[in-house]
C-alpha cells in the first residue's frame, strides 16, 4: 500500500520551536513526529511513502537518508505550497497501481488501531469513495466538524466554524479509492484546499472511521507540550499489554 505524508507546512503556531525545526521533525519524546508514521503505517504494509517538502525541506532530506524507511520513501519538494488537494493530483503517477491509498496530515501525533481503519475502508458504503478518520475534540471551533448518519457517512461538513454542531472532527487520515483524483480533475488551479473546495462534493460520499484512541495536533506550544506527557502514558500502557 502507498501513503501520501504531508509534511510541508510552515509550523507557524508552533514558533519559535518552528523556526529552526520543520513541524514533521518536531521530537516528541525524543523521536521525529514522522517518526511515528512511518512506524505505525509500516506495521500494516505501508511500504511506498510519498513525502511532499516546502519549509526547511533540507532538513527532512538530511533527516530522511539517515533513516532506516528511507529505501521506502520518495521526496517531492514545494517551491510553492499546493494544499492538500493540489499535492495529491500533482502526485497522481505515485498512485498508478488502481488501489487504495493513504493520505495523512503529517503534523499530527496518532495511535489507533490501523487494522480497524483499513477494514473499515474495505466494508464502507458501495457509492463511499472515501474513509475519513474521526475523533472527539475538546475544540471544536478549530477543526473541521462533520456530522454522519447511521451508517457513519457524512451528511454535513464545517470547517471551522463558529458554532459547531457537534465535537465529532475531521481526522485529516485519509483512505481514498483511484476515484478521487476524478474529482480533483475538475479543478483548473494547481492549488486545491481539500477542506473548502473538495469535501463539499463529497458529501455522501465519505465514510468514517471512529479513532477512539489518541490523535492530537500538536501546532501550538500548549498542544505540543501536553503531548510530551500523554504520549508517555500511551508508551507506558502499550508496554503494559506486551
Amino acid at each position: 500500500m502507498k501513503a501520501l505524508l504531508l509534511s510541508a507546512g510552515l509550523g507557524t503556531r508552533l514558533r519559535p520551536i518552528t523556526n529552526f525545526v520543520p513541524k514533521c521533525l518536531v521530537p516528541i519524546n525524543g523521536k521525529p513526529l514522522l517518526e511515528y508514521w512511518f512506524e505505525s503505517l509500516s506495521q500494516i504494509g505501508v511500504d511506498e511513502f510519498l513525502v511532499n517538502t516546502h519549509y526547511l525541506h533540507k532538513q527532512v532530506q538530511a533527516y530522511l537518508e539517515q533513516s532506516q524507511f528511507k529505501d521506502k520513501v520518495k521526496l517531492t519538494y514545494e517551491p510553492e505550497l499546493l494544499l492538500t488537494g493540489g499535492t495529491l493530483l500533482a502526485n497522481k503517477d505515485f498512485f498508478n497501481d488502481n488501489k487504495p491509498f493513504m493520505v495523512i496530515h503529517a503534523d499530527n501525533l496518532c495511535f489507533c488501531d490501523f487494522e480497524a481503519f483499513l477494514n473499515a475502508h474495505k466494508d464502507r458504503p458501495d457509492n463511499c469513495i472515501m474513509t475519513m478518520m474521526t475523533f472527539y475534540t475538546d475544540n471544536p471551533k478549530k477543526c473541521g466538524i462533520v456530522e454522519i448518519n447511521e451508517n457513519k457517512v457524512v451528511t454535513s461538513f464545517y470547517e471551522k466554524v463558529d458554532n459547531p454542531p457537534s465535537n465529532l472532527a475531521n481526522g485529516a487520515v485519509y483512505i481514498f479509492e483511484p476515484e478521487i483524483f476524478d474529482v480533483l480533475s475538475q479543478f483548473k488551479s494547481d492549488k486545491i484546499d481539500f477542506s473548502i473546495e473538495v469535501m463539499p462534493l463529497l458529501i455522501g460520499r465519505i465514510n468514517t472511521f471512529l479513532n477512539d484512541i489518541y490523535l492530537k495536533d500538536i501546532g501550538d506550544i500548549p498542544s505540543y507540550a501536553l503531548a510530551q506527557i500523554e504520549v508517555l502514558d500511551f508508551v507506558d500502557s502499550i508496554k503494559k499489554k506486551v
